[in-house]
């Protein structure tokens, strides 16, 4: 099981980013994107459920971040415009094989599956 997440960088404030998380050995009922700061507990940002294509998001970035997905390529996209300093953080592709309920987007501890962190860091 294997979630590739990629897309980070050095964006400067009011620019875009995309991330992308690969997701393959297992199929899985939902996805999403949490970011963590040094000394903060890990945020969620945003996710979508496979079977219902919900999105929810964290009212931090509602409006601004988008998460869609390709069935094909079987990936998960995090498009970040009007990006802010305060969005600079490690972020982070999580999965899980149920079809979460709304309220358990929001807890990391309701993820099952992790990749590995991309860093987005926005500073002009």
């Amino acid at each position: 099981v294997q979630l590739q997440a990629s897309g980070g960088g050095l964006v400067q404030p009011g620019g875009s980013l995309r991330l992308s998380c690969a997701a393959s050995g297992l199929r899985f009922g939902t996805m999403g994107w949490f970011r963590q700061t040094p000394g903060k507990e890990r945020e969620f940002v945003g996710g979508i459920r496979w079977a219902d294509n919900n999105k929810f998001y964290a009212n931090s970035v509602k409006g601004r971040f988008t998460v869609s997905r390709d069935n094909v390529k079987y990936t998960v996209y995090l498009q970040m415009n009007s990006l802010k300093p305060e969005d600079t953080a490690i972020y982070y592709c999580a999965a899980d094989v149920s079809s979460m309920i709304m309220s358990s987007f929001y807890s990391p501890g309701s993820w099952n599956y992790w990749g590995q962190g991309t860093l987005v860091t926005v500073s002009s």
